[in-house]
């Protein structure tokens, strides 16, 4: 895990969609955030040792973490929900990071646009502009890492944070999204555009969604 020092930083933006605004300055008590996506193999010895069943395999999909995961053992894990990220990460005595907690941990005290800096260089994440089309093994673009040196913040794969998918303080948007209904998704994956790989970039989707482009990765 890698240690985000406390103090404050810039988050959300004021030239991005409505739900980023306004920026505003949000102090951050120290925490520790894993340092690469949880991957495949991380996600198997969860299941053999608890017996864990994803709410996809619960609602019988076709496609289940699984049917990702052949010979992907060191790629992020795919097709789980808010829910089963949850119980990874209190079964190693862990949480969710927050989303200011992950905000933070991707652009810094500096507000960068990208984990990277202020300009987008598709060589840098696993985003569309690679066309790539799949995941990549956690760690893969090391010059796109945060200026804490977390890897993967944008592109790979979205990641659950533990927030519901509320407005900002003081932001004049309105939504029938918010309230305690979606949760909030970060990151952008690995079939999304510069825009969506921005360090400020929110998504939401219910806590029993599962994609083959949504992971996680845990604080504490």
């Amino acid at each position: 895990m890698v240690t985000i020092p406390a103090g404050p930083f810039t988050m959300g933006s004021d030239g991005g969609p409505d739900n980023e605004a306004p920026a505003h300055e949000v102090d951050v008590a120290e925490f520790e955030i894993d340092q690469f996506e949880v991957t495949n193999g991380d996600f198997a010895i969860f299941v053999e040792s608890t017996g864990h069943q994803t709410d996809a395999e619960k609602a019988r999909s076709a496609n289940t973490w699984q049917s990702y995961a052949d010979g992907k053992d060191n790629h992020p894990v795919v097709k789980v929900s808010w829910n089963d990220a949850v119980a990874f990460c209190e079964w190693l005595d862990k949480r969710l990071p927050t989303e200011a907690e992950w905000e933070k941990a991707a652009r810094g005290s500096d507000g960068y646009v990208y984990p990277w800096g202020n300009e987008y260089d598709p060589q840098k994440a696993n985003g569309k502009d690679r066309a790539i089309r799949s995941t990549t093994a956690a760690g893969s673009f090391p010059e796109g890492a945060s200026p804490y040196g977390v890897m993967d913040m944008a592109g790979n794969v979205w990641e659950w944070v533990a927030d519901w998918y509320e407005a900002y303080p003081d932001s004049s948007h309105q939504s029938d999204y918010f309230g305690e209904r979606f949760r909030v998704l970060r990151g952008g994956g690995w079939f999304e555009t510069a825009d969506f790989l921005r360090t400020a970039t929110r998504n939401f989707l219910t806590d029993t969604a599962a994609s083959d482009e949504i992971g996680f990765r845990c604080a504490r």
